[in-house]
């Protein structure tokens, strides 16, 4: 299914777009600012006088704000509505579901990745959503709809997509990377970088094996965390946005990331490429949902209606370089993000691609056990040596503080 999945998908965007009706171009529209038009049939106004603020939760990076002279949507969001903002980021999925999941958090949209948006809905953990209140659902292309973690599009709406592949450095990098197998490449130890989640760097080990990226028993993901023990010592440092800093700064050659972030690190420095090992990849969507109880639910699917409006849309992807399930969107975006391979791979590549699916709760505790054993594990199998020297150490110094006292006890004597 997920196969025939991505292979409808890359038909569908090889066709292109569909055409944006005639009546929604003749749409009367409210101007908020110079690059922000949204539409005027929607009553923007009704929370103006409540003094509401909405905590929105979001993945580092990943919105048009007003730096690097882009448009500050979130701006344009309060001046429209009289709604506030408190915007704040994650950088990992596992790390928003923990916050979520100890019941200290207190939002009001998070965009999570399918599969988990699917473990949350798995765990009554997110809201349904009245789309009455959200009707740019419409816009939406139909090919991001129903998709395996949302089936019924009760739960979410998409945001981006996209794929992962592999950033490198052209001076550092004799030729362009073919195999997940340049990560593991003794050459460029110290100069690789690797993804500091576990599904993420799960998944390139699986692939490098020939396995999938949804292990579904346990002695899979144990085969698969060796691959990544024995990739260890080659690499710089495991990252998630501190990626950015690295290889546009030429610190590291090689490195596996998502490819809206690539196109921004390569437009950053000249000297990166990207591809998509000949292994295959992941195929993510992450979408916007609200979580159980927030407490400004309507003015939340508001919010996730105007990040469907055509010209907020173009404002995050021309900046965020992520790819667009608005069809509309990617219409109005520059020729050169609208045609690049990076963020609008080929069917072919497409067709090789796989999505991460919700994992039992047995795999996902071996996973999180198997990581936390990978990431505190010494090259050769002597992670042991780090605590015990430290008890070595310790006896030592007590040792040595013991046979002070008694000399100087005898002296005194």
């Amino acid at each position: 299914m997920k196969k025939l999945f991505c292979t409808l998908l890359a038909a569908l965007l090889c066709a292109g777009a569909m055409a944006m009706p005639a009546a929604a171009a003749e749409e009367e529209m409210i101007v908020v600012n110079d690059d922000i038009q949204v539409s005027a049939d929607y009553d923007w106004t009704r929370f103006a006088d409540q003094g509401i603020t909405l905590n929105v939760y979001n993945w580092g990076l990943y919105i048009s704000d007003g730096s690097d002279e882009s448009v500050d949507v979130l701006s344009a969001f309060t001046e429209l509505t009289g709604i506030e903002v408190n915007y704040t980021t994650y950088d990992t999925n596992e790390s928003l579901y923990a916050k979520l999941k100890s019941g200290g958090a207190d939002y009001d949209v998070i965009i999570p990745s399918d599969y988990m948006i699917g473990k949350m809905i798995n765990e009554g953990m997110l809201e349904k959503l009245d789309f009455n209140n959200i009707p740019n659902m419409a816009k939406i292309g139909e090919q991001y709809k129903s998709l395996d973690y949302d089936p019924n599009d009760e739960y979410s709406v998409p945001y981006t997509w996209g794929v992962v592949g592999l950033v490198y450095n052209t001076t550092m990098v004799d030729e362009a990377p073919t195999s997940w197998d340049a990560m593991w490449d003794e050459k460029y130890e110290n100069s690789i970088l690797m993804f500091n989640n576990s599904r993420d760097a799960f998944a390139i080990a699986a692939k490098r094996l020939g396995m999938s990226m949804n292990p579904t028993t346990v002695e899979e993901v144990n085969t698969i965390a060796e691959e990544l023990k024995a990739q260890k010592g080659l690499v710089q440092a495991y990252v998630m946005d501190e990626i950015f800093d690295k290889m546009e700064g030429g610190e590291a050659a090689l490195a596996p990331y998502y490819a809206g972030d690539a196109l921004v690190m390569m437009d950053e420095n000249p000297d990166l490429g990207f591809v998509i090992p000949e292994e295959g990849t992941n195929y993510f969507v992450d979408a916007m949902c609200i979580p159980a109880g927030s407490k400004n639910k309507e003015a939340a699917e508001m919010f996730i209606n105007y990040m469907c409006e055509t010209s907020v849309g173009v404002a995050n992807c021309d900046y965020i370089g992520y790819s667009t399930p608005i069809t509309d969107v990617w219409e109005q975006l520059p020729d050169d993000l609208k045609y690049s391979e990076v963020a609008y791979p080929s069917a072919e590549v497409l067709a090789n691609t796989e999505v991460f699916s919700v994992l039992p709760d047995e795999i996902n505790a071996a996973m999180d056990k198997a990581w936390s054993d990978m990431k505190s594990y010494s090259e050769g199998g002597s992670s042991w040596l780090i605590p015990v020297a430290l008890v070595v150490a310790v006896a030592v110094i007590v040792l040595l503080f013991w046979s002070r006292n008694r000399k100087k006890q005898r002296e005194d004597y």
